[in-house]
C-alpha cells in the first residue's frame, strides 16, 4: 500500500453487524460480545446494545456495536489517508423511510437515519443518484434509470442532513461517493450548492496526483475543504470539478466474496481503471476504500 491510501471501512448494512457462525452458546450478563447471541441488551458488554438486523433480513438477535470509534480522538492532525473512515453502502436505503412514490419494492441496507449514521460515526456515505422527476433523487435501482417503486427521496433532503452536521462539527470530516446516473446540465453543481455544501469542498486541485499523502486533518479544517465527493462519471471531473471516483479510489471486492481469509481482491471496476490509467500513464489509485 503506497502512502497516498486511505482506508475507507464501508458497513453494507447496519454497521457493527458481522456473521454469525452460530446464536446457541449463552453468555454471562453484561459479558457478552460483538455478534453474540441475546435476549436484551443488558446481556451484551459495554458499547453494545440487542438486536435483529432487519435490514440484512435477520431475525435473530445478537450484540450489535451502536457507535464507532473516533479515530481523531486516538491521534489527530495526521494526514487524511493515515486514518480508517466508518461507510456506509447505499446509506439512503433505510428500512421503514417513507415513499414518497408510491409501494416500494427494492433492497434496504440500513435502519438508520443519515443523521443518527453521522452521530454513530459514520463519516463516509454512498448514493446512488438519478434523475427523477425534474430534480436529483437517491434510488436504488437498477439499468440507470430511476423509478417510482425503487425512489427513496430527493438527494438534497440527504446532503442538508450532512450540511447540518457539518455546520454543527467543525472539526469533522465528511466523505461522498456518487454512483452518478445523472444526465442533466451541471445537475451535481446545482444540488450542492443549493445544499450549501460548495464552502466546504475539497478541490481536485488539490487532490494528490503522484501518490503523495494528502492535506493533514488540520489542515483540511483550517482550510474548510471537509468535504471530499467522488463520482462514478469519468466526465464531470473535467465538467464539473468532481473528483472521478477510480482515478483516486481503488475498491476492495464488496460482499461475501470480499469477505475471503487471507484474501484482498480488488472489485472489477478498480482493477479495469487503474490499469486503465497506468496505461494512459495517469495518477492512480490515490486512496483506498475496503468494503
Amino acid at each position: 500500500m503506497s502512502s497516498a491510501f486511505v482506508v475507507i471501512l464501508a458497513a453494507a448494512f447496519f454497521f457493527g453487524h458481522l456473521p454469525r457462525s452460530s446464536y446457541t452458546l449463552p453468555c454471562s450478563p453484561g459479558q457478552c460480545q460483538l455478534s453474540d447471541a441475546c435476549t436484551n441488551s443488558r446481556e451484551c458488554s459495554r458499547g453494545l446494545f440487542c438486536s435483529a438486523c432487519a435490514a440484512d433480513g435477520d431475525a435473530a438477535s445478537a450484540c450489535h456495536r451502536y457507535q464507532a470509534t473516533d479515530v481523531i480522538s486516538i491521534k489527530g492532525g495526521l494526514a487524511f489517508n493515515k486514518y480508517s473512515w466508518l461507510t456506509t453502502h447505499n446509506s439512503f436505503a433505510i428500512l421503514g423511510e417513507p415513499s414518497q412514490t408510491g409501494p416500494r419494492t427494492t433492497f434496504y441496507n440500513q435502519e438508520d437515519t443519515v443523521t443518527d449514521q453521522l452521530n454513530n460515526g459514520v463519516r463516509a456515505f454512498m448514493l446512488d443518484m438519478y434523475d427523477f422527476l425534474h430534480d436529483i433523487w437517491l434510488c436504488h435501482s437498477f439499468g440507470g434509470v430511476c423509478y417510482g417503486f425503487t425512489a427513496f427521496e430527493p438527494a438534497i433532503n440527504t446532503l442538508k442532513e450532512i450540511e447540518l452536521f457539518l455546520a454543527s462539527n467543525p472539526s469533522e470530516i465528511i466523505t461522498i461517493f456518487i454512483e452518478d446516473y445523472v444526465t442533466s446540465a451541471n445537475g451535481l453543481t446545482k444540488l450542492f450548492t443549493a445544499a450549501g455544501l460548495k464552502k466546504y469542498w475539497f478541490p481536485v486541485s488539490s487532490m494528490p496526483k503522484d501518490g503523495g499523502d494528502w492535506l493533514t486533518l488540520t489542515e483540511m479544517v483550517s482550510r474548510n475543504y471537509r468535504l471530499l465527493v467522488f463520482t462514478s462519471n469519468i466526465t464531470k471531473e473535467s465538467s464539473e470539478a468532481i473528483a472521478y471516483n477510480w482515478r483516486y479510489v481503488n475498491e476492495n471486492q464488496y460482499g461475501d466474496s470480499g469477505m475471503q481469509s487471507q484474501t484482498c481482491t480488488n472489485r472489477a471496476e478498480s482493477v479495469f481503471k487503474c490499469q486503465e490509467e497506468k496505461m494512459a500513464k495517469l495518477p492512480c489509485c490515490g486512496l483506498l476504500q475496503a468494503e
